[in-house]
């Protein structure tokens, strides 16, 4: 029988902790620096009690964090196997809640890790993207952050505004127009504003340009992304949904990875989070809360801001929405909120579908009026 060293590690910033247990075995404490000088010990070690108990497979888990994947890719080029587990579905007693400690934290991975291989139990490990589908989704966050940023910009100099009483002046048109940018400049250094204010709103509207500068830059190099052979075909398949635009399909593409991973439209609903919590026990076999809202929640937001422009423009979506917010007038608020997230749903599970038949099949290459046409707001 194949013997295996089973390891669950508690990962930190700076350190690693580690219990080590080979088959059935008691597991033993072991600590290293997370550097690549401590992560190279690790290895080294777990080598050397392989090759003493006969060639043992060695099997390694850890929770995800910020830190990313260096660790999974470490382990799994030095040869061994490396399972990353969702934090969000970690079996927690109220004991080990109330008593945490980094050392229990690793026994419980080596315990789920151990079970899962021994007992055949579920572990619950996440799906890791490659190398190029991390770096594609480093761009289309930093879009995302940025339109964040942004926003926060824009309320501070329109709560600015408020506190001073100052009204756009009727010609500067709606929004951020170029006529209300040149409006809220002549405000800075005037006798409108006292000195301190002044230099607040300098500093705000510097801020806005840097920013709008760093947006339009990213923007260039989305629509270049877009158009690369591993994207193009199912970003342009994801844009014949009415209201879904170019960063909105990214998005969506970037987040989910490989669209092959899942089986059914269920498999989708749920990894995005967007389907009912469920809490059913004894006679009790139909109670039904808000909705989980696991999974991404990058495409969440795209998908709530695309699905009123599909709505809008869709006769199909229309139709469903007005249908179900119809069914009960008198309490049409709280059905608009759960319209909305079914719409979203709806849209989420077609989009899936069309990349994965874009995948299959090999749609025609994007003109580049879908690589670089922006639809809606959203993207």
């Amino acid at each position: 029988m194949e013997h295996c060293i089973f390891v669950g590690c508690d990962v930190h910033v700076k350190t690693l902790l580690l219990r080590v247990a080979v088959d059935k075995g008691e597991a033993q404490t072991h600590r290293y620096r997370n550097n690549r000088a401590g992560r190279e010990a690790l290895l080294k070690k777990l080598g050397q009690g392989a090759r003493a108990v006969g060639g043992a497979r060695v099997l390694l888990a850890y929770e995800t964090s910020s830190l990313g994947y260096v660790l999974y890719d470490e382990v799994v080029g030095a040869g061994f196997e490396c399972y990353v587990i969702a934090t969000t579905k970690m079996p927690r007693t109220w004991k080990h809640v109330l008593e945490k400690t980094d050392e229990r934290d690793a026994q419980l991975l080596l315990d789920l890790l151990r079970s899962h291989m021994l007992a055949g139990t579920v572990l619950a490990s996440v799906w890791v993207p490659t190398h190029q589908q991390r770096d594609d989704r480093e761009m289309v966050r930093a879009r995302l952050d940025i339109v964040d940023k942004l926003t926060r910009v824009k309320t501070q100099v329109r709560s600015l505004l408020c506190r001073y009483d100052l009204r756009c002046p009727a010609d500067a048109g709606k929004g951020w127009t170029q006529k209300f940018l040149a409006w809220l400049d002549s405000l800075v250094g005037s006798s409108t504003l006292g000195y301190g204010a002044s230099v607040r709103l300098g500093v705000l509207l510097a801020e806005f340009k840097m920013l709008k500068g760093e947006l339009d830059y990213v923007d260039e190099q989305m629509k270049a992304l877009a158009s690369t052979e591993r994207h193009g075909c199912q970003v342009a398949a994801l844009r014949e949904e009415k209201g879904v635009g170019l960063v909105t399909a990214l998005t969506f593409l970037v987040e989910m990875g490989d669209l092959e991973r899942f089986s059914n439209r269920r498999q989708v609903g749920s990894y995005l989070g967007l389907v009912p919590r469920c809490h059913e026990s004894g006679e009790s076999s139909e109670r039904k809360g808000h909705i989980t809202r696991h999974g991404p929640p990058r495409v969440r937001r795209v998908l709530g801001q695309a699905v009123g422009h599909w709505v809008r423009w869709s006769p199909e979506a229309k139709a469903r929405y007005e249908r179900m917010i119809g069914e009960r007038p008198e309490d049409k608020k709280r059905l608009k909120r759960i319209a909305k997230v079914a719409m979203m749903r709806r849209l989420g599970i077609r989009l899936w579908q069309r990349g994965l038949e874009a995948g299959r099949e090999g749609a025609p290459p994007p003109t580049q009026d879908v690589v670089t046409r922006f639809c809606t707001p959203a993207g």
